[in-house]
């Protein structure tokens, strides 16, 4: 059965081939058959319908002209950085017990204390989490008690955005004056001057610099910015736009004791990174990949995709992001949503014939019949899913029928990193890298899940054979994965 999908694919691929192989021949045939008498004889009807022959050429110029001009401007990633984090911020399991414990004792108002159910949930979480013992937190929430001020916030993320820009730019050689967009995003933390505007100020970026900061939108926020960038580099001609993802843990970290606003708590660590998009075409010859295709989704007009990851208040006042339980069934819808749009900008038409015909034998003949599941491996040869926690790396492989080293980047990114928010998709990416499985030709696909809720995707094409970036994530680590969890 498997040879025979094979030969199918291959037959429809090559159907075109195929067909041309009889005309070729036919043509190649007569061709061989002309004398002398029949060559000048073609050559006499063209000599006397050149006015013909003029007006056709001008008009394949002028529609040539018009199709260059009004044609996507190729959008070229030249190169990114995500930021690692110094080694005394790293945090285990033991620490995070320690921590807990010693607040506990700290903390004189008995009403605030976690109790001892929901630090076993607390613990049991993270047993099934999949992060490893080497992920990150900030200084501010591993000193005891946690320091959450607006002062410390702003340290963090300066160290994460800072370290990240600095190697990039460092990588690229870019000067800061030549970049004219910049786009920062950050969901929870939304500082006055802005973020953008913190690094336009560090780094002295021009004055007329387009500066966008992107906030309140969630995990999948980093391909939303990728898509803005994409946009306005259609219209901004030979510069540079520099995109930021990131995140901050110091405001955000929930220190109540509902349960649904812990789990946030369990995932979420320290972690950004630094894209450089241009639009030049001299950037070419250097970039790593050139961007396909953006597809973004948005249920938000369903309440209960709106309110399945929410900020507010638990019932002792303190803040946080709870998920309902609705979230399952509303990530599962918008991400059938998202590929559904996807899949006819990159599937090749072998597998839209069989999704088409199971398509209509549903619909007209036996509605018992099962979707047909695209597969997008015919595609797409790397898949870098947002490492927002097992739950959802298992459901997407799956669902997509990947195999075990498909989803590797997004599990070993989960467990080295945790879920770095809208930076995770670029870990995972870094890791592709630096296992050398990046090729020329090889298409990555970018997909994240964001509140609202949002599901987003970007497909990107390299252009060489990538090598990873000085100054890699998982330059010192990779040896020791992908690692097998017996959870």
């Amino acid at each position: 059965m498997a040879n025979v999908k094979l030969l199918y694919h291959y037959l429809i691929t090559h159907f075109f081939k195929l067909c041309l192989l009889p005309l070729i021949a036919l043509v190649a045939s007569k061709a061989s058959s002309l004398d002398q008498e029949d060559l000048q004889n073609l050559w006499f009807h063209l000599q006397h319908n050149i006015l013909t022959l003029t007006i056709l050429f001008a008009v394949l110029t002028f529609v040539s002209a018009i199709y260059f001009l009004t044609r996507p401007r190729p959008v070229y990633l030249v190169d990114y950085s995500c930021h690692l984090p110094p080694p005394h911020q790293k945090i285990t399991v033991k620490k995070i017990v320690e921590n807990v414990n010693k607040n506990r004792e700290l903390d004189a108002s008995h009403n605030s204390k976690i109790p001892e159910s929901s630090l076993d949930f607390v613990l049991r979480l993270l047993e099934r989490s999949g992060l490893g013992e080497e992920t990150y937190i900030p200084d501010s929430l591993l000193n005891v008690p946690p320091i959450q001020t607006m002062a410390a916030a702003r340290e963090e993320t300066e160290q994460v955005i800072f370290n990240a820009i600095d190697n990039l730019l460092a990588n690229t050689k870019v000067n800061t004056r030549d970049i004219g967009i910049i786009i920062v995003n950050s969901s929870m933390f939304n500082p006055t001057p802005s973020l953008s505007a913190m690094v336009v100020n560090k780094y002295k970026l021009r004055s007329t610099i387009k500066s966008f900061n992107i906030g309140g939108m969630g995990c999948s926020a980093g391909i939303i910015a990728i898509d803005l960038a994409k946009d306005l580099l259609q219209v901004h001609k030979n510069t540079y736009a520099l995109v930021i993802s990131t995140e901050n843990l110091t405001r955000n970290m929930y220190v109540g004791n509902n349960r649904s606003m812990l789990v946030a708590n369990c995932l979420f660590r320290l972690g950004g990174a630094a894209i450089l998009l241009s639009n030049k075409s001299g950037e070419r010859r250097r970039s790593k990949y050139k961007l396909l295709h953006t597809v973004r989704t948005h249920t938000g007009a369903d309440d209960k995709s709106f309110r399945c990851v929410q900020q507010e208040d638990d019932d002792m006042g303190k803040t946080g992001v709870s998920l309902t339980k609705d979230i399952t069934s509303v990530a599962s819808r918008t991400i059938t949503k998202n590929i559904a749009t996807l899949g006819p900008l990159v599937l090749p038409i072998s597998e839209k014939i069989l999704f088409f015909i199971t398509y209509i034998h549903k619909k007209f003949v036996n509605d018992k019949v099962k979707h047909y599941i695209p597969d997008f491996k015919r595609a797409i040869d790397h898949f870098c899913i947002h490492a927002g926690g097992r739950a959802l790396i298992d459901e997407l492989e799956k669902n997509l029928g990947l195999l075990p080293i498909d989803v590797e980047p997004s599990r070993s990114t989960l467990h080295r990193f945790g879920n770095t928010s809208s930076s995770s998709i670029w870990y995972e990416l870094a890791y592709t890298e630096a296992k050398g499985r990046m090729k020329k030709g090889n298409k990555a696909w970018q997909i994240a899940l964001g509140s609202g809720f949002k599901c987003n995707s970007a497909v990107w094409v390299a252009l060489c054979d990538v090598k990873p970036s000085v100054n890699s994530p998982w330059e010192h680590c990779l040896d020791k994965y992908p690692v097998k969890l017996d959870l």
